[in-house]
């Protein structure tokens, strides 16, 4: 006779918690924040994009502190003391050519452009055992439907040095908040 066999559909991978989770024992650069992108439809802002800058600058370290991970990554403050020691060599970092990962048609693998592959390789140059250097592209500040103030959408792009290419590309969200100052680039 017939036997009914009962299955369960497989379940679907389930997404890492943080998606550069896999690098938190490895030495990796944090590049400052590049650009910050003001959506249509947004109300006032509470700080200026320079200001919001600064303020994502100071709220990636302070994640990866708060998850025990900051040791081993380099970050603004100690890229730009690394370049005012090594002036004559290294490049500022933030002066970096960053523009063409903002591109919405990067690609995993892509070659990096000159001058930004030179400033990559130079900058890890400077600092032993690093390869891996980590852009915050772009920081988009975009409405919700139907929610007043909105939310942030954070652009990464992950830099191999060595083979002067694009390893990851991904984007944090915030959640969204009825104002749009600091408090929305730490929750980002």
């Amino acid at each position: 006779g017939l036997v009914a066999c009962k299955s369960t559909p497989p379940k679907p991978p389930q997404p890492s918690e943080h998606a550069l989770a896999g690098l938190a024992a490895q030495h990796v650069a944090v590049l400052p924040s590049y650009a910050v992108k003001v959506m249509p439809g947004l109300g006032p802002l509470e700080a200026k994009p320079v200001e919001l800058e600064r303020s994502l600058d100071t709220a990636i370290p302070a994640a990866f502190e708060d998850r025990g991970i900051k040791k081993a990554w380099l970050f603004p403050p100690e890229l730009r003391t690394s370049y005012r020691r090594n002036s004559s060599y290294a490049a500022d970092p933030d002066n970096f050519a960053q523009e063409p990962l903002r591109s919405p048609m990067l690609a995993l693998d892509q070659r990096l452009p000159e001058p930004l592959a030179s400033q990559v390789r130079t900058l890890v140059a400077l600092h032993d055992d690093t390869r891996l250097v980590l852009a915050p592209v772009e920081l988009r500040l975009e409405p919700v439907p139907g929610q007043p103030g909105g939310r942030a959408v954070l652009r990464l792009v992950l830099l191999d040095a060595r083979l002067s290419n694009v390893r990851w590309i991904g984007e944090i969200v915030s959640d969204p908040s009825p104002t749009l100052g600091a408090s929305i680039t730490a929750n980002v």
